[in-house]
Parts: structure tokens; C-alpha cells; sequence
């Protein structure tokens, strides 16, 4: 039961966190009442349920029809999965739960924020790396000692290495808040683990330039043998 009070109160925060990333930078306020972005008509508390509402309205407003965003029921859906997993491996251990939780809500905040603007939001790496440190003070306080050491500097170095593939290329084949988001992701893995995360972005990046530029290739052809 557990894990699915947690799926409900993971969808009332993904709900939540749909709003942080719709405003953040924006100069609103998180108070202030949600509204339709076609109308600009106000949302009416049954509207606003997670989940419920999306699908009894088919994701469309209810005063001017206008679709809305299957981003906002993909968030709560996926931000409730999410806390569901958490709750049913750390349930026992309340401290790694309430962490954990906070961490994938801040991660799925970077993740949708960049989709959105491609940049990563500096608040939400600052709060992770607080949550790194905290992960880091359990560590210690059940007795990681040197591993914590080699820990730190795998993800010191990892973040040094992104940024320095953004300096050297100047942004073009990676960002800079990824050098930053790097650190606290580090902290949470192992050295072994930061390591096998470096080799698996740089295979993810090659693949991703590669079906780029073979797609770029074949719209050449495509248009060349057209003409």
C-alpha cells in the first residue's frame, strides 16, 4: 500500500513541479492561480486534479477547447511512478526515502526545463548538490570513510571534464550546466559508477551526432536526386 499512497502523492507533486518548470524565470509566482494558455481563463479546482483531470477533459480546456500539453500528464504520471519505486526500496530507511524523493523531483524539473529551454536551471543543481551532501553525510555516519574520498574526486574530475569539452568547443558539443549538473550526479555515484556514466554520455552523444548527420546526408540526396 505504501508505494501506491506514494504513486498519489507523486502526482500531486509531478503537478506541482509542472508549474515550477512552466514559471520558473518567469517573475510569477507559484501562488498564483493556474489559467488556460490558450484563453487565459482560470482553472477550476476539479481541473487541476492530477491525472483525473487530464482525462476526463481528453486534454483539452473546458472553456475554449484548446489542446493541452500532454507534457503536464506525462510529469505527474511519471513523477508518481517514480516515487513509487523510491517508497517501495528505501520505505525502511525514511531518511534515503524523503532524499530521493527530493532528488528525482529536482531531476525531473532539469530534464523538462531543458527540453523547454535547453539550459539547465541553476537552482535546481544547487539543491541537488545539497542533497549530495547530505547523501554523503549518511555515508559517513555508517562508516564509507576512504571510498567517500575517491568518491568526491571521480565526480570533481567527471565535472571537469564536461566543463572543459564546453570551453574547448565553445558550447557547440556540450553545456555548460551539464558540467555543473555532473558534480552533484557524481557525488550520488560511485567512482566505478561516475566512470561508467561518463563512457555511457560520450557513446549517447557519439550515437546522437552520428544519426544526425546521417539524416542530414540523406535529406541531401533525397533533394539532389529530386532536382
Amino acid at each position: 500500500m505504501i508505494p501506491f499512497f506514494a504513486f498519489l502523492f507523486g502526482c500531486i507533486m509531478g503537478s506541482f513541479l509542472n508549474v515550477v518548470i512552466l514559471r520558473l524565470h518567469t517573475g510569477r509566482s507559484l501562488n498564483g492561480r493556474s489559467h488556460c494558455m490558450s484563453c487565459g481563463s482560470q482553472l477550476r479546482a476539479i481541473d487541476l486534479v492530477p491525472l483525473f483531470s487530464f482525462l476526463v477533459l481528453r486534454g483539452r480546456c473546458r472553456d475554449c477547447t484548446s489542446r493541452i500539453s500532454s507534457r503536464y500528464f506525462i510529469v505527474e504520471v511519471t513523477t508518481g511512478i517514480l516515487f513509487a519505486l523510491i517508497a517501495a526500496q528505501f520505505f525502511a530507511i525514511p531518511f534515503l526515502w524523503a532524499l530521493f524523493s527530493i532528488v528525482v523531483a529536482l531531476l525531473v524539473v532539469v530534464f523538462v526545463y531543458d527540453l523547454r529551454h535547453t539550459i539547465i536551471p541553476n537552482e535546481a543543481v544547487l539543491l541537488l548538490t545539497l542533497c549530495a551532501a547530505a547523501f554523503l553525510s549518511y555515508q559517513y555516519v555508517q562508516g564509507a570513510g576512504i571510498s567517500l574520498v575517491y568518491n568526491i574526486a571521480a565526480a570533481v574530475l567527471a565535472s571537469g571534464i564536461f566543463a572543459t569539452l564546453w570551453l574547448v568547443s565553445r558550447g557547440r558539443w556540450i553545456g555548460l550546466g551539464d558540467a555543473k549538473l555532473m558534480l552533484p550526479l557524481g557525488l550520488f555515484l560511485s567512482a566505478s559508477g561516475t566512470l561508467s556514466f561518463i563512457v555511457l554520455a560520450f557513446w549517447i552523444g557519439t550515437l546522437y551526432v552520428g544519426v544526425v548527420a546521417l539524416t542530414k546526408t540523406i535529406a541531401k540526396r533525397l533533394v539532389h536526386n529530386h532536382f
